[in-house]
């Protein structure tokens, strides 16, 4: 008895079009929260690495791998979970043990506590984006997938500019370890408002499917996306675009610091304003954009982020060509400006491109690849880059390591230009019921 009610209830509730908005809006803030609590490393590196006398190698391995390889890893059996149980339960847990980790990282004593405080992090953050991936396309109809996919992906930006704005002052003014415990208790807040507010939505509904087949197995999943192009190169495209972009992300304050001489809280402002405002309004516009577009023709989903990530690429490199702070960020507004352009429709893209009862494990594998190649490895090399080249650019090894990494952004713009070719046969595809 109790299960009928509760699902008439989640029915009714879960179509209604401003509960759809809420709970849209509900999920931002939890991937804002994750983003905080995951892109705090980058304002702190630098006081951590004088505090703990760390290497840009350790430092990388910390940012990155530490945090990657579990968040990654432990996504997808996570995502296989969510497939089969109420998702918004699962999200409620996985915000609940990052934030408390993250609080725990404030009372690290040594490089090895921090990295096992991080480790946790990564586990709790591995079970908020394929649920919330999953729930928003169950709620939102491919014709506004892309736009609320834009909006959804706006915690990103969100969450570098709370990062960057408060993380720079408040490790200014409190110390690294003060700042690890404030950015962390919102969080615990943020789960009881999951807990209490959102309904579990039913699955496939906005595919307007009378019934739901059964999640299947894992390497189904991954044999239908292997099989199917467009998901492979989407999803190999958004790897390459994650790698160069997380250690853009996670380096650019202490390049800011090393290069520019700026003070924390000059860093926080200047990357909360380029990364938090400018990034964001560009990563909401490539999900509009793409649902516009995609109207005429679904390819402008892939093409869309192709060409962003391509045009950016001459810019990033005068960027980093450029002594002179004021220029430099005059130039920089471009890569900001397009730096998140491949999220919205990624998402948008993969979501659409499998059946409703694979999406969870289907944003999974894609966010698996995204940060073990991109957080995971992206960070490391650009730490090590940085070391090899200190021995001939000294203080502006960090330049060009990133310079360098820059360029990576032609070739994940070369996956998206694959990917057009078979889009629409492959969503046609997913939509058919077999």
């Amino acid at each position: 008895m109790t299960d009928s009610t509760d699902t008439t209830s989640t029915q009714r509730i879960s179509t209604a079009p401003w509960y759809r908005w809420y709970a849209l809006g509900v999920l931002v803030l939890v991937f804002t929260s994750s983003h905080v609590d995951r892109q705090i490393m980058g304002i702190l590196l630098q006081p951590i690495k004088n505090d703990l006398g760390a290497s840009d190698t350790q430092m990388g391995f910390l940012i990155g791998l530490t945090f990657a390889l579990f968040y990654a890893t432990l996504g997808m059996p996570i995502a296989m979970l969510a497939d089969r149980r109420n998702r918004r339960n699962i999200i409620t847990i996985a915000i609940t043990v990052w934030s408390a980790m993250t609080v725990a990282c404030g009372y690290a004593q040594n490089f090895l506590q921090l990295s096992l405080m991080r480790i946790g992090v990564g586990i709790g953050e591995a079970g908020s984006s394929p649920p919330s991936h999953s729930m928003i396309s169950d709620m939102f109809e491919l014709k506004q997938r892309g736009t609320a996919m834009g909006i959804y992906a706006l915690g990103v930006n969100l969450g570098l500019l709370f990062a960057y704005l408060g993380g720079g002052w408040m490790s200014e003014h409190w110390g690294w370890r003060m700042t690890f415990v404030a950015v962390g208790l919102p969080g615990l807040l943020l789960a009881l408002l999951v807990r209490f507010t959102l309904k579990e939505p039913i699955r496939g509904q906005s595919d307007e499917q009378t019934t739901m087949a059964k999640a299947p197995p894992f390497w189904d999943v991954a044999r239908y996306m292997w099989r199917t192009p467009a998901t492979r190169h989407v999803v190999f495209g958004s790897s390459l675009a994650g790698f160069v972009g997380y250690g853009m992300v996670l380096w650019l304050p202490a390049f800011f610091v090393r290069s520019h001489g700026l003070s924390q809280t000059e860093v926080g402002f200047t990357l909360a304003l380029m990364s938090g405002v400018v990034g964001g309004i560009g990563t909401f516009s490539a999900g509009k954009l793409a649902d516009v577009l995609g109207r005429r023709d679904e390819r402008w989903f892939a093409w869309v982020v192709a060409i962003g990530k391509a045009g950016l690429v001459p810019f990033l490199v005068w960027f980093f060509l450029t002594a002179e702070f004021l220029p430099a960020m005059f130039i920089y507004l471009i890569p900001a400006f397009f730096g998140g352009f491949y999220l919205a429709p990624t998402f948008a893209m993969v979501q659409s491109l499998v059946k409703p009862e694979m999406r969870s494990v289907a944003a999974a594998i894609c966010l698996f690849l995204l940060n073990i190649i991109g957080l995971g490895i992206g960070p490391q090399a650009v730490g090590i880059l940085s070391d090899v080249f200190s021995a001939e650019y000294g203080q502006e090894s960090l330049r060009y390591s990133l310079m360098l990494f820059s360029l990576v952004n032609l070739w994940s713009a070369f996956h998206y230009f694959m990917a057009a070719k078979t889009l629409s046969t492959d969503i046609s595809q997913a939509r058919s019921v077999t």
